[in-house]
Parts: structure tokens; sequence; C-alpha cells
């Protein structure tokens, strides 16, 4: 089975270059204090809309952020992420986008997209919404973590002057999505938190217009801003990277518990949920631990929140690392399976049977997938055709 899922992962790419999906998307498969100000201040506004350019390289649109604090000595805490950056006059957050500009808090991520493109939903991944329909997908440059294993990278963490990005304000984005007939704006591919006010002007477009918006993120953001984006989002796909505090801060930059907040406070919200785990060899593929993971998820979020098991592929600092052995995918997948969760998925491997989506009281297959492409979808009204049993999701 080995051979063969290695014959399909590629033929499954060269479907997607069919699809013109360039090869920073195929990456994309797979991111003291003294009282001062309230954090919340006036809203930001969108730069004016301009004619197309095409991308340019530093492409900047300075705009104010409400989530910050003011310091003394003309520094400002930035209280968008648990990073919670003390920015110096003149200096960045660990972001590399948000810049304190005489006091006050200025985002650099805005209207300055580096991927704008036309996608299958179940790229996010996202295997129970709308399956088979296109999404936007779109980011900027700038990450608030630093995964070793990052796979964009070169677009991810840098600053946005060092990469070509296109001149889209929310309101051209939207225009985008409407001419290309997608029913969906994906936040993806790089770090959407950190084009926090971007993303969330965008949204309320896109409700607006009646799409659905989609977010895909590391769900490291504070539970305040995270609380007003909320009521504008239809699915979040969260990056579980690991059930490892010691993992999070040595291979991802972060800490583990702010992430597992986001995931409560966004179940507690009724939005649609799934997860993602990428499975790396020797760092965080120890079955106990993913026990403990699964366990946790059914306990905390539910026994229907889909979980996707990625296989990682040797990338940026994490080249001599082997990708992921197919068993211990399968292993992983039975592992979640016997501690309760009903919809668990096997994701980069084309043809494995853990793509497809099974009804968890008749056991028939509901959903048959082969990498991004749909054979058919047996789930009327968001239920099992064969047996009624409501499917968690968003479906036609």
């Amino acid at each position: 089975m080995h051979k063969q899922s290695e014959r399909l992962w590629e033929r499954g790419m060269s479907r997607r270059t069919l699809l013109g999906m360039g090869w920073k998307g195929m990456l994309g498969l797979c991111l003291a204090a003294l009282p001062g100000c309230d954090r919340r201040q006036e809203a930001p506004k969108a730069p004016e809309n301009t004619a197309a350019q095409g991308p340019r390289k530093g492409f900047v649109t300075p705009t104010p952020s409400p989530w910050y604090s003011q310091l003394s000595n003309g520094r400002v805490r930035c209280e968008l992420c648990p990073n919670q950056c003390t920015i110096e006059p003149g200096e960045r957050g660990v972001c590399r986008v948000r810049e304190n500009r005489d006091q006050s808090l200025y985002t650099l991520a805005f209207g300055n997209p580096v991927v704008v493109q036309d996608d299958p939903v179940e790229r996010n991944p996202f295997f129970h919404v709308r399956p088979g329909t296109r999404s936007l997908s779109l980011s900027t440059a700038g990450c608030n973590l630093a995964c070793r294993f990052c796979e964009v990278w070169d677009m991810a963490l840098v600053a946005p002057e060092d990469v070509y990005a296109h001149n889209m304000p929310p309101q051209r984005v939207l225009e985008h999505a409407q001419a290309t007939n997608v029913g969906a704006v994906c936040y993806s591919f790089g770090e959407p938190v950190v084009f926090y006010e971007y993303m969330a002007a965008m949204a309320s477009l896109v409700k607006e217009a009646g799409m659905l918006n989609l977010m895909q993120t590391a769900g490291y953001i504070q539970p305040e801003p995270l609380a007003e984006l909320l009521p504008y989002l239809d699915a979040v796909n969260i990056d579980l990277k690991g059930f490892d505090p010691t993992f999070y801060r040595e291979a991802v930059g972060g800490d583990l518990d702010p992430v597992l907040q986001t995931l409560k406070q966004v179940r507690a919200a009724g939005i649609h949920i799934e997860i993602t785990n990428l499975l790396i060899p020797t760092l965080n593929d120890d079955m106990e631990t993913i026990g403990a993971m699964c366990r946790w998820i059914r306990d905390e979020l539910g026994p229907d929140v889909p979980l996707h098991f990625g296989r990682f592929y040797p990338l940026y600092k994490l080249i001599d690392l082997p990708r992921t052995p197919v068993a211990t995918l399968d292993q992983a997948r039975q592992t979640a399976l016997q501690a309760g969760l009903r919809y668990v998925y096997v994701a980069r491997v084309p043809g494995h049977e853990g793509e497809d989506t099974y009804c968890p009281n008749c056991g028939e297959t509901i959903i048959d997938r082969e990498g991004f492409m749909i054979d058919f979808v047996h789930v009327d009204n968001g239920r099992c055709r064969y047996c009624q049993t409501e499917i968690p999701g968003h479906f036609i």
C-alpha cells in the first residue's frame, strides 16, 4: 500500500498543477507596563481601493491596529496574541508586521496579500464544509510563531517588504471572490491572526454577500480579539501541532495552553471546527501522547470534531528527518478511533481509506475522496443518506 500511496500522491500533485497551483501553494498543503490607553482603539479603516497593478515587492499600507496598550518610554504592548510583544519605538513584534509608530500600533498586513488563489475547500483542509466546492484562499506575509517545520517559511517567516504582494483592499477581495464564483473565502496558508484587521474587514463583507468565511490557523490568539471575530466565521481548522508543552516551546515557538483555550472558545461559540495534527517522526508521533490528545478532544470538544493526521515531509529546518511512515499515520488513526473520535482522517496520502468519511452509525462511506478529488457525497441536508444520522459541518 505504501508504494501505491506514493504513486497516488504524485498523481494528486499533477492534478493540482493542472489546476494552476504554484509551488508555494503546494507547500501550503499540507506559521514594565503602565496604565495606558484602552486596547480597543478606533477601528482601522481600509486603504482606498486602487486599480490592480500586479504583485509588487515591498508593497504595504500601514493601518492602525486597535489591539494594543501604551507603556512608558514610548513603548507599546501588542494585545492581539499570547506573545504580547513589548515593542520599542520604530520596532516590530515577533510577527514582523506590527510596528510601533509614535506610540501607536500599526499593522503592515492590510490589503497586501501574498497568496490569492482558487482552491478546493478540502485543501485547507475542510472535509465537512461543502465537499467538492471551491474557496478563495488568501494570506499575507508574517506569522506569530516560528515552527521549525514551516511549509511556507519564505512567506510566513519574513517581513511584508521582503515579498511580492497584491494590492487588494477588502472590497476588491470580495469582488474577486464573486467573479471566480467560489462559495467561501478561506484565510489560510500563512497565519491569519497576524492580518487580523484585514481578515475582519473582509469577513464582514463576505458574510454580508452570503458566502462562507473559513479560517485555517494555529490558534495563537488572545480570547478578546477572537471573540470579536467569531460571529463572522462559519468554520475553523486549527493546527494542534502537538500535545506536549515542551514540543510547543522548542519546535513551534509558543505555548500549548493558549491553543487549547482557542479550541474550546471556538467550540463553545457553536462554530464548526476541524483539527489538523501534523505527525513529525521522533518529535510528536508518540502514541501515548497522541492518545492523550484524542481523549482531550473527545472530552473537551466532543467526539464529532473531525481530526486530520497529516504526513510530514522534510522541509525548512527539519530536512534531515524522514517523512512520516504511513504505518504511523495508520496507528494514530486507530488510536483516535479507539479513543472515541468519530471522524478521523489521514491527510496527504491520496488513495488512503482514511481520506473518506464514514457514517459513525451505519458504517457506510458517505464521502469518497482521492486527494482533493471528490467521487461522491452521500450526505443529504446534513444527514447520512443511508440511516439519517446527522453529520457535523456545512453541507449543500
